[in-house]
């Protein structure tokens, strides 16, 4: 007898559980929650200070703060209301208080009211963290076959004997779902070193001079009379071997004068396109300083 009224309990616990569980869920996921968030996002374009208090003398501005106010009010009143439905009849001092006009108070209990959230889901943590490792420890799994989960527990020391043997196609479905994880994954990096590949220090045999000496260069030439002097590596090179064609033999040619030279004012832009077209197929041009300030070419030139 006493085992049946002991069953009927926690069956009534049970239920107590799970009708403050849905409570929240509904408090949490439902209209207020929405609400809640459009509030917090609105309240950020609302004047404050000065502003505030400026805009506060017109009823374009007064009427829809006092119906926001009363909406607030109205959700923080609900959420008080719900305490005791969600958390026990312990809390009843958690209600809403009725002064609204001190500040103060209700931001203390909008402190006191999310401080309680989250003391009572920390609590909720360990006591899960608590269970889990008693499970592991134990080897046992405290849900019912009848949930859709299965907890597979392994004892902290490495004894094989003890270990539980689950069944071979499951565990053989196992690594093939792994094996077809990483076959179906990105390839691997290539590493930054391939040890396949010799460094360089072990390749050639460099021998480095540590010597307390000045430096000197094992690459540049010294003159034959003089020892310290090194030979600089294009001095031997000429300017003519940098050149398309040798111009050293050919002797230069006088533009003639300005005024026996036949030239064309360029006015237009027809006429700059066909100076420069006609620019294009010469090699060299000549422009005399007197003749800059308006753009003349030499016909001449060639």
């Amino acid at each position: 007898m006493s085992q049946h009224h002991h069953h009927d309990h926690d069956v009534d616990v049970d239920q107590d559980q799970v009708h403050k569980a849905q409570t929240l869920q509904t408090l949490t996921t439902g209209p207020l929650a929405s609400s809640l968030s459009k509030l917090s996002a609105s309240s950020r374009a609302v004047p404050s200070g000065k502003d505030f208090h400026f805009f506060n003398n017109f009823d374009e501005f007064k009427l829809p703060i006092q119906e926001i106010s009363k909406k607030s009010q109205s959700m923080l009143e609900t959420i008080g209301s719900s305490e005791a439905r969600v958390w026990g009849d312990n809390k009843k001092d958690m209600a809403f208080p009725s002064n609204t006009d001190d500040m103060d108070d209700a931001y203390d209990w909008l402190v006191n009211v999310n401080d309680e959230l989250l003391e009572r889901f920390d609590t909720s943590a360990d006591e899960f963290r608590g269970i889990r490792k008693k499970e592991e420890e134990t080897g046992l799994a405290g849900a019912g076959p009848d949930d859709g989960f299965q907890l597979v527990c392994r004892k902290k020391n490495n004894n094989k004997k003890e270990a539980s043997r689950g069944d071979s196609a499951s565990a053989s479905a196992v690594k093939v779902a792994l094996k077809d994880n990483k076959t179906a994954g990105p390839k691997p990096k290539v590493p930054f070193h391939i040890p396949s590949i010799r460094k360089p220090q072990e390749e050639f045999n460099i021998l480095v001079n540590n010597s307390n000496q000045p430096f000197q260069h094992v690459w540049l030439q010294r003159c034959d009379d003089d020892a310290q002097t090194f030979i600089h590596p294009l001095e031997k090179l000429s300017v003519l071997d940098f050149v398309d064609k040798d111009i050293g033999n050919v002797d230069p040619v006088e533009p003639p004068s300005v005024e026996s030279t036949p030239f064309k004012i360029v006015e237009e832009v027809k006429d700059l396109k066909e100076l420069a077209a006609k620019l294009r197929g010469v090699n060299e041009f000549a422009i005399h300083q007197s003749l800059c300030p308006p753009i003349l070419a030499n016909e001449e030139s060639s």
